[in-house]
């Protein structure tokens, strides 16, 4: 047991895998008590059996999978537009202090924004198609994007900066040598932290003109009082959103390798 309980303490690899998988049937075996014990009925809390059950139906009656790869198109080029977007702009707003200062209060409020209650505003401007739900679901990671890119510039050490300039450095090399590796290198892992976001919105996007995905394919099942078919969708979109976790963290150790670079090395 030694470092189990230690402060902030490190484990082994062989020990954090036994603790997850043990955590992992810890929470399922709860879940199957707490269903025992209350006797609710499956339409509102189904058992994880029921649950499993479900994804024959998914898979050969409401093609799962077809859907899944529907939502994670659009969730990828939501992704992708939204970083498109906010980093230059987090670039320029972080840089220049004319556009920073004219910017940074309006920026802060764009947090605030309802965009649940702006779909009729986004079916005004791009009617009922994939780009109605693509551009949403962007502006859904854009709001939160474009203030963490221009503070990730504002947190770049000047003394980086001062160096190069002592070395002769203009301001299109000090941004290329000093600015672009350090603020590409930490909104990488914040687009891996923010990139989760247009899932919540997804049931949003996709109720729109129903042309399938996860979201809409949850949104019948529960107006069909189906738990059990609702819950084993959350599964899967739980478990898309691990492997995009995974596939990222590692495009993020080959992009940006001198980030992984151990002291002493």
């Amino acid at each position: 047991m030694k470092g189990y309980f230690d402060l902030r303490g490190e484990l082994s690899l062989r020990d954090k895998k036994i603790l997850s998988i043990v955590g992992t049937f810890g929470m399922v075996a709860l879940w199957q008590l707490i269903v025992t014990i209350t006797g609710v009925s499956s339409s509102i809390f189904p058992s994880p059996i029921q649950v499993l059950m479900s994804f024959k139906e998914l898979h050969f009656e409401d093609a799962i999978v077809k859907n899944a790869f529907y939502s994670l198109k659009l969730n990828l080029l939501g992704m992708f537009e939204a970083v498109a977007f906010a980093l230059p702009l987090g670039f320029v707003i972080g840089l220049f202090p004319l556009f920073k200062h004219l910017t940074e209060k309006q920026i802060a409020v764009f947090r605030y924004l309802p965009l649940t209650l702006l779909i009729g505003v986004f079916i005004s401007w791009f009617g009922f198609y994939d780009s109605l739900k693509v551009n949403f679901l962007a502006v859904g990671i854009f709001v939160y994007l474009l203030p963490t890119v221009v503070a990730r510039v504002n947190d770049v050490d000047e003394v980086y900066v001062q160096t190069v300039k002592t070395l002769g450095a203009n301001k299109w090399q000090t941004i290329k040598i000093v600015f672009l590796p350090a603020v590409l290198s930490k909104t990488f892992e914040d687009v891996i932290v923010l990139a989760p976001i247009s899932w919540t919105y997804i049931i949003i996007a996709e109720m729109q003109n129903n042309t399938g995905g996860l979201g809409a394919l949850a949104y019948v099942a529960g107006r069909q009082s189906r738990a059990d078919k609702a819950f084993a969708i959350l599964i899967v979109i739980i478990l898309i959103g691990m492997i995009l976790d995974k596939i990222f963290s590692l495009l993020d150790m080959q992009l940006f390798k001198f980030k992984y670079v151990k002291k002493g090395d």
